[in-house]
């Protein structure tokens, strides 16, 4: 892919996020890879929405380094980072402070999956990572941010549940090109809104059944998705 291509990639990524109302001022940031040359194209920090061309956007490389580009890139860029080399597979990132989503990153609760919206694109709970420890947070910040969701999936599969709710913070969620990740997080706070309603609705609401869940997870992105090539689960 040509790094013009990504750039347009990633500004669309951006303002689909404003499109769709998960965020609001400069808040939230999208980012795409380009996987042969280890570069990264992420928003700027501070730049208003309806501002932004693709001159705009900041290249980097794997380590941080600005490669092209006149702006400072997003605040949130150590963590963006450390998604692209610790979850080889995918190629872009986004990060929101959308209201459901948040709400539940604030009340440190995983999104259980009720329901086949859920389902068709999360393959199990959405994860909520641990607290931070006082001395991340008063060190490198955005970095140890990245650690903690790598932390969570430990014993998860990144291509399967594509997003996680940093606790007290909000959602970063990812797919295999900036524009899949951008709807990714639009389905996230969707199914986190539904999720609020069913848990004030029913407050005794049992996730879906196993069967049901694989089932529409299945359907929608193939067995290889969830058992690999050898047919063992992942």
């Amino acid at each position: 892919m040509k790094l013009q291509t990504l750039r347009e990639e990633v500004l669309e990524a951006n303002l689909e996020l404003v499109r769709r109302g998960l965020v609001i001022d400069t808040f939230g940031n999208a980012s795409g890879i380009q996987r042969e040359s280890g570069l990264i194209v992420i928003k700027p920090s501070g730049v208003a929405y309806d501002q932004m061309h693709p001159e705009h956007l900041v290249v980097t490389d794997l380590n941080g380094k600005v490669v092209e580009g006149g702006l400072r890139p997003s605040s949130d860029l150590p963590t963006h980072l450390l998604l692209y080399q610790r979850f080889k597979d995918i190629g872009g990132v986004v990060h929101t402070h959308s209201e459901y989503a948040t709400a539940w990153a604030q009340a440190r609760r995983e999104i259980p999956c009720f329901g086949t919206t859920h389902a068709d694109y999360f393959h199990g709970p959405v994860p909520v990572t641990e607290p931070m420890p006082t001395e991340d947070i008063a060190g490198e910040y955005e970095w140890n941010t990245g650690e903690a969701i790598a932390r969570a999936f430990r014993d998860r599969d990144p291509d399967a549940i594509p997003g996680v709710l940093v606790a007290n913070h909000g959602p970063f969620v990812w797919g295999k090109d900036p524009g899949t990740a951008a709807h990714n997080a639009v389905v996230l706070e969707s199914i986190a809104r539904m999720a609020y309603f069913t848990t004030t609705l029913n407050q005794a609401a049992a996730p879906i059944s196993g069967a049901l869940h694989d089932r529409h997870f299945l359907r929608k992105h193939g067995r290889n998705a969830y058992y690999g090539q050898a047919g063992e689960k992942k």
